[in-house]
């Protein structure tokens, strides 16, 4: 019996609330750079770390949708979405480790400073190399990790930016007139 290994991902999760071009980017770099056989992007039902969304997690993964399924060696994966909860990393983590290798767990550089405070950050440290895509003004204080990689990302945006000010500049043609639908109604309410 040939003994056959699990094939290689890394995992980008997040709220995606909403998705915007630094995700894609991020996205494209990663497939490109990263010795990977799959990039499995999971989009939270609930960040562990806020209470609400903009979006809706059905809106969210259907958003993701449109911007990642052409890729090639990309899969969005509504796992979290569909436990209909807030679930911590190292769970998602340890759900595709069942079928993949997970090599990497991709974060953006502003989740540094709050990393060790993550559930099971001491496992996840043994077991993934973080992917860190670098934000404009963020500080890289990687000392508390044992192994880790740069994803160089020159977009200056956040989705937080993009709720507040409602300034629609990086969010791709595919999916602008829902992220302003949705906009629009969260502001009506």
């Amino acid at each position: 019996m040939v003994n056959q290994s699990k094939p290689e991902v890394a995992i980008f999760g997040g709220s995606f609330d909403p998705p915007h071009r630094g995700h894609q980017e991020i996205v494209l770099k990663a497939v490109e750079h990263l010795d990977i056989d799959r990039l499995i992007i999971v989009p939270a039902y609930l960040n562990p770390f806020k209470s609400t969304s903009l979006a809706s997690a059905q809106k969210r993964l259907k958003w993701c949708h449109r911007l990642f399924d052409d890729i090639p060696k990309v899969t969005v994966d509504d796992y979290e979405i569909k436990q209909g909860k807030s679930i911590r990393t190292s769970q998602s983590v340890k759900y595709f480790n069942r079928i993949y290798k997970v090599k990497y767990l991709i974060i953006g550089s502003d989740n540094l400073s709050t990393l060790t405070q993550w559930h099971a950050f001491d496992w996840l440290n043994k077991t993934v190399t973080w992917v860190i895509a670098t934000r404009e003004n963020h500080f890289l204080d990687t000392d508390m990790l044992n192994s880790w990689k740069l994803l160089e990302i020159d977009f200056p945006v956040s989705s937080s930016a993009i709720r507040e000010k409602r300034d629609l500049h990086y969010i791709d043609s595919k999916i602008k007139k829902s992220v302003q639908e949705t906009i629009n109604d969260n502001k009506k309410g």
